[in-house]
């Protein structure tokens, strides 16, 4: 069997598949640059709930049991890890150290391509000047 313009056909199918696949081949061992959000003013800093490393990792967690506790059985104290005590509230209490969402929440879930479902219930924060 014949194949009539095989050649331009070869050649044809190797271009589509170029073109095709240019955005799987063109950004390979490339990343986005990793976010740096906001760091927490020296002036405001005292003592964060818990360590930057559990907070990166789990923060999540952590808002997720503050909800149950407080919308479920109305405990609004937590205790941390060191023993101090703060206030159960994502606007009052972490809000008071990073006080831009923009800068500080979204840089790291905008990067990760996650939207929390914080806003759904909580206002979102006016940004400080």
């Amino acid at each position: 069997m014949k194949l009539y313009n095989g050649p331009q056909i070869i050649v044809g199918l190797v271009i589509f598949l170029a073109i095709f696949t240019y955005p799987l081949w063109s950004g390979a061992g490339k990343a986005a640059p990793v976010p740096k959000p906001q760091p927490v003013p020296k002036s405001v800093a005292t003592q964060c709930v818990a360590d930057t490393a559990y907070m990166r990792t789990s923060h999540m967690t952590l808002l997720n049991y503050w909800r149950d506790e407080v919308v479920r059985d109305g405990d609004r104290l937590y205790v941390s890890a060191s023993g101090k005590t703060f206030n159960m509230s994502l606007s009052n209490t972490c809000f008071e150290c990073h006080t831009s969402k923009v800068k500080f929440c979204d840089q790291c879930h905008n990067y990760l391509a996650i939207s929390p479902f914080c806003w759904d219930c909580h206002l979102t924060p006016k940004e400080k000047k």
